[in-house]
């Protein structure tokens, strides 16, 4: 009996060092592809969402907390570091004005930045830490599982009222308009337990299930989102990246929420 239950515990602690590391090495990823993705416009004489001389600044402070966070070293302040610097890096972006996107990708695109600030937060609290030296910030934690909570609203949004989403589900998951009702209800009712505090750590249970196909599927169908939907490449491989470790972070709650 007893080595049932350590070997449970040890799964449940190599399931959650597992989210750790995709939500923690997040920000590399976002980094390359931002690279990748201006560089491109450059070619066409585009301009990146930042100015250049602040871009780079953004990006030295997102990789800096990415490697401490990866290293475990002063975790919980880096990654608070590392949610204001992406939320700043956001705003910066929003209210710069280069380039314009459709409503509909905004809402992809800052609901996965509001999702993976919320990812940062919770790690932020303590939560995800093997040996916990210092008590879990219960605050942070909250904070963070709101901001989980609001993309997820954002995502049912999306699947009642953009047609490129709705496409997406419709025409690459089986079941038609029934498992888009179905996927609807599931991310208004996590949502609604996120953003009420109970039965987290079942809600993430059920979303850790649950982002794997719709990241396959989904946010995976590059061909879908950039040849049909005129999405930039790199963009999409951002999101795709941005699921990623949204998906690490519902695996830190599920695991230890």
């Amino acid at each position: 009996m007893a080595s049932k239950i350590g070997s449970r515990r040890w799964m449940l602690q190599l399931i959650m060092q597992l989210g750790s590391v995709l939500l923690t090495r997040c920000p590399f990823w976002g980094c390359f592809s931002q690279l990748m993705l201006y560089a491109e416009r450059a070619e066409a004489r585009r301009k990146p969402d930042i100015p250049v001389p602040y871009l780079y600044f953004d990006m030295g402070a997102a990789v800096l907390c990415a490697s401490f966070m990866s290293f475990g070293v002063k975790r919980r302040w880096f990654a608070l570091g590392a949610a204001l610097q992406l939320a700043i890096s956001t705003y910066a972006a929003y209210i710069g004005g280069y380039v314009h996107y459709g409503d509909w990708l905004k809402v992809r695109m800052y609901s996965r930045t509001v999702a993976i600030i919320g990812g940062f937060l919770v790690l932020a609290s303590g939560a995800g830490e093997l040996y916990r030296r210092k008590p879990r910030s219960r605050s942070l934690q909250s904070t963070g599982q709101v901001f989980l909570g609001i993309y997820l609203i954002c995502v049912a949004y999306s699947l009642q009222h953009s047609k490129e989403d709705r496409l997406a589900y419709l025409n690459h998951l089986p079941g038609g308009e029934l498992m888009v009702q179905l996927f609807f209800v599931l991310y208004g009712v996590l949502a609604l337990a996120f953003l009420s505090g109970y039965y987290v750590t079942l809600a993430a249970q059920i979303l850790a299930v649950l982002l794997p196909p719709v990241m396959l599927l989904i946010d995976g169908n590059v061909s879908y989102w950039h040849n049909t939907r005129r999405v930039e490449f790199w963009n999409q491989m951002k999101l795709l990246g941005e699921s990623v470790g949204i998906f690490g972070a519902a695996v830190i709650l599920a695991t230890d929420g």
